[in-house]
C-alpha cells in the first residue's frame, strides 16, 4: 500500500465481521454507536497487544491506522466461520471487560481447520477501544496457515532465528 494511503480508508469492508459483531454484542453501548467495524471501534491512539506472540511476530500495534494496516495484511489467511462467546467478565473498573471466546474457521491456503480459544482484556475510553490485549495461542494459526513445517521453524527460534 502506498505510504500516502490511509489504511482505514483503503479497507472499507470489515476484514473480521464475526469478530466485530461479537464485540458489538458484548460491549454494546460502551462503544460509540457509529463504530461497527473493529477498526472503527479502536481509538485513534488505541493499542493492541499480543503477549504470546512468538519472536519475530508483531507483539504491539500503536494507533488505529497501524491496527488497520496489520488487519489488512492478514486478510485472506483464515476464513472465520464463527466466534462464539464462552464468558464475559465485568471488572471493578467499568472501562475494562474480559471476554473468553472461540474462533473457528479454516486456513484459506491449506484448508486446515482453525480452532482457537481467546481471552481478551479490553479497555474502552470515550466510546473507543483504548487497549486491546489479546491472549491466544499463535501455534494454532501457524498450523492453519502453514502446517507442521512452519511450527517447527518457530520452535527453533522463530522466523528470524
Amino acid at each position: 500500500m502506498p505510504p500516502d494511503v490511509n489504511p482505514v480508508d483503503a479497507a472499507p469492508h470489515d476484514t473480521v465481521p464475526h469478530f466485530s459483531a461479537m464485540l458489538r454484542d458484548v460491549l454494546g453501548n460502551v462503544l460509540a454507536p457509529e463504530a461497527t467495524r473493529f477498526v472503527d471501534m479502536m481509538a485513534e491512539d488505541g493499542v493492541m497487544e499480543f503477549p504470546f506472540a512468538p519472536t519475530g511476530l508483531t507483539s504491539r500495534l500503536d494507533g488505529r491506522a497501524t491496527v488497520a494496516a496489520h488487519l489488512a495484511s492478514l486478510d485472506g489467511l483464515v476464513a472465520f466461520h464463527a466466534m462464539p462467546v464462552r464468558a464475559v467478565h465485568r471488572t471493578t473498573d467499568p472501562a475494562v471487560t474480559i471476554i473468553e471466546f472461540d474462533g473457528t474457521g479454516r486456513g484459506l491456503a491449506t484448508e486446515r481447520p482453525y480452532e482457537q480459544a481467546y481471552i481478551s482484556v479490553i479497555t474502552v475510553r470515550q466510546g473507543r477501544i483504548a487497549l486491546y490485549r489479546d491472549y491466544w495461542n499463535p501455534l494454532v494459526i501457524l498450523d492453519a496457515m502453514g502446517g507442521d513445517a512452519l511450527q517447527a521453524s518457530f520452535a527453533q527460534g522463530g522466523i528470524n532465528g
